[in-house]
């Protein structure tokens, strides 16, 4: 329990820190005959604060409940 208490803290705090993750996709917008034309898309996925706090909320919560047993 206590691992996952602060396992629960770390990416609640990581989502306060950065608010969401980036990725990279690779699209094909062209194709004329054996000419392609690609292009790299950066996307952003946000992550609402809220899930940040919850996580840490929890997390803090299993943190002490699980030493109390």
């Amino acid at each position: 329990m206590r691992v996952l208490a602060i396992v629960l803290i770390a990416l609640g705090a990581l989502v306060l820190i950065y608010g969401g993750f980036s990725y990279t996709q690779d699209k094909t917008e062209a194709k004329i005959g054996p000419i392609e034309l690609n292009v790299k898309e950066t996307k952003t996925v946000p992550i609402p604060m809220w899930a940040g706090i919850i996580g840490i909320v929890v997390g803090g919560a299993l943190l002490v409940t699980g030493n109390r047993r």
